[in-house]
């Protein structure tokens, strides 16, 4: 295989900051390489630079053998890179033809819709992405979408794929899916840059793998000489401990309660039926389920952010079906939402102002009606260091920081409330392992200090690993109850389709 990208001795260096400090890498035609970092790594930086985002410092980018100094993206585009970012850049309102050809349609300022339905067809049955080129991009799902952002690089007849974090949003199956696709691009002699903190994922992907860590490149290796302990030592340069180790169980009074709850989503469709569930203090309860079967509407409905329609819900024995979302949160309820940009974070906002968005009223971050800046920047500060949000900067919007920072700030903000129940949706999404494992630290702390954790991820491991019960969910209904030191993937992977288990395996309490 020739060498398509070299990257050499790259820098690049921010006022205070050097985000990239000579920086090599290789990739070549046909080869899945990973960019393996923590958050922080310097991994979209370098990214950035290979797209004509950022500028190097100093520093060599050589495209098949010829130095490149790219301006703008465009110049990249017009180079053959092509970049599909971790956040999608589609319009929603627009057909996926229309995304697709923008700004190079065919026709020009006559604009031939059949002829940019027809291109766009041939390059989904070429690669085998499968996106009907009609469909709004408003109506497709999240694995649909990544495919249509895909699809817009090969348009522009992109010669190397950079792929930024791309299994961050997508389930399980959208994720087997796309390694399918990559499986694809990769056999037509595609040069693919895949950045990750999925060590699994990457040892499934990948022909080569760069680790890098605070802002330089550690080591490249192929993908099967290292071990994923091996892997997930380089990026933090410690021992990190992979599977957590969780005390004996100290059960105490029921703390949350649903009760033959109905919830509707925002159209009106019933998404929860007769459902009823319980949390107590000083429990993990996992909720695992295939996405989209009523687990966004289940935690909205506890946050009080959906009204029940039927059936109530119970927070120490107090009914809260009525209560509102704010009043629910000086009740003791912490919510880590899912969607970390939309529902978590004001973006526009500074590190101090997010992580005060739930106290700003209160003594002493607000004095005689104004917000006391001094008391509340010192806590913000402290949060920044114990959760190691990077750049270390309270000053900083919430807009400008990776997403894995983003997730960081949120769980500083709600773990740090000391709550009595915390709702956690996909808490370690965009995580690197080191992050990982101190979220999950964080999360056991709180269950040993006697709260309530309701747990929801797509990641079986991270539910296998913290859950002490796991409730799985199907069609809007919970399938079973089971233990979580005894359960399977197996076990819980047919569950998710609907398939209820022995009662031998059935968790003692509803």
């Amino acid at each position: 295989m020739t060498h398509f990208l070299e990257v050499i001795d790259l820098k690049k260096h921010f006022p205070g900051v050097k985000a990239n400090d000579g920086v090599n890498l290789t990739v070549k035609s046909g080869e899945v390489h990973a960019i393996l970092g923590e958050n922080g790594a310097g991994k979209s930086t370098l990214m950035n630079m290979i797209y004509g985002l950022y500028q190097p410092t100093s520093g060599q980018i050589l495209l098949e053998g010829k130095q490149v100094e790219f301006s703008s993206p465009r110049d990249a585009i017009r180079s053959g890179i092509g970049m599909v970012h971790q956040h999608f850049m589609l319009i929603p309102a627009l057909s996926v033809a229309e995304n697709i050809v923008l700004g190079d349609e065919p026709g020009g300022i006559q604009y031939n819709r059949k002829e940019a339905v027809r291109r766009v067809q041939q390059i989904s049955d070429q690669y085998k992405l499968q996106v009907d080129p009609t469909r709004r991009v408003a109506d497709l799902s999240v694995g649909l979408q990544q495919r249509v952002e895909i699809l817009k690089v090969l348009y522009r007849r992109a010669k190397l794929l950079i792929l930024d974090e791309p299994t961050a949003l997508l389930t399980p199956q959208e994720t087997r899916e796309l390694f399918e696709i990559v499986g694809h691009l990769k056999a037509e002699g595609i040069p693919i840059v895949f950045i990750s903190h999925k060590l699994d994922e990457v040892r499934e992907i990948a022909d080569v793998v760069t680790v890098m860590r605070a802002g330089k490149t550690v080591e490249t290796l192929p993908i099967g000489d290292a071990t994923p302990q091996d892997l997930a030592n380089l990026m933090v340069g410690r021992d990190v401990v992979l599977r957590v180790q969780k005390n004996p169980i100290q059960l105490g009074n029921k703390l949350l309660e649903l009760r033959g709850i109905h919830v509707r989503d925002a159209s009106r469709h019933e998404r929860i039926r007769d459902l009823s569930l319980t949390v107590s203090e000083g429990e993990i309860l996992g909720l695992a389920g295939i996405d989209g079967n009523g687990q966004s509407e289940l935690v909205e409905a506890v946050a009080g952010l959906l009204p029940t329609t039927a059936g109530s819900i119970h927070l120490a024995g107090q009914d809260i079906t009525r209560v509102r979302p704010f009043d629910r949160t000086e009740l003791g309820i912490a919510y880590v939402p899912q969607d970390r940009q939309r529902d978590g974070l004001v973006l526009d906002f500074d590190l101090v102002e997010n992580i005060i968005l739930r106290d700003f009223h209160k003594s002493p971050y607000s004095k005689s009606g104004a917000i006391n800046y001094r008391a509340a920047r010192a806590y913000a500060e402290r949060l920044i260091r114990e959760f190691d949000v990077r750049p270390a900067d309270a000053d900083r919007k919430a807009g400008e920081l990776s997403g894995g920072n983003q997730q960081k700030v949120i769980l500083a903000r709600e773990v740090s409330r000391d709550p009595r129940l915390l709702i956690a949706v996909q808490p370690t999404r965009g995580l690197d392992v080191g992050a990982i494992e101190g979220i999950h630290r964080q999360l056991l702390r709180l269950r040993d200090n006697g709260k309530g954790i309701l747990l929801v991820s797509l990641e079986l491991d991270e539910i296998l690993s913290l859950s002490d019960r796991i409730a799985v969910i199907h069609d809007g209904r919970i399938v079973d109850i089971v233990d979580g030191d005894s359960a399977t993937r197996e076990q819980l992977g047919l569950l998710m389709t609907g398939v209820k288990s022995t009662a031998e395996t059935r968790g003692e309490r509803v």
